[in-house]
């Protein structure tokens, strides 16, 4: 059984940094990717980031490009989302995910399922950010 932990969430200034955690147990074959997304309060949650856990390609949503980087240690089963230039809107409960898009869907639509939640069996309890201006 997948059990997936996050960590490392708190409250920031504007343009400052967090490392989020999440320590997963029980990977199967089916957990293709990992995944990154975030709810904020009366928003929708949206994906944020995604790495495969097989050869490390990872993803990214257009709001958080070139400010957050996911990387994945295999050693420590952990997956780690680094985020900077944290801005007000990135304020959220973030939650690590694991599942993903199967190795059956076409190339170019890796990335868009990638970052969809509906592709994600596993969930954490989630890690509040906090970004104050």
């Amino acid at each position: 059984q997948v059990h997936l932990v996050e960590s490392g969430g708190g409250s920031v200034q504007a343009g400052g940094s967090l490392r989020l955690s999440c320590a997963a147990s029980g990977l199967t074959y089916t957990s293709n990717y990992i995944g990154w997304f975030r709810r904020a309060p009366g928003k929708e949650r949206e994906g944020v980031a995604a790495i495969s856990t097989a050869g490390g390609t990872t993803y990214y949503a257009d709001p958080v490009k070139g400010r957050f980087t996911i990387t994945l240690d295999n050693a420590k089963n952990t997956v780690y989302l680094r985020m900077n230039s944290l801005k007000s809107e990135d304020t959220a409960m973030y939650y690590c995910a694991a599942g993903g898009p199967g190795s059956w869907v076409p190339s170019p639509l890796i990335a868009l399922r990638s970052l969809d939640s509906l592709e994600y069996s596993t969930w954490g309890q989630g890690t509040q950010v906090t970004v104050s201006s």
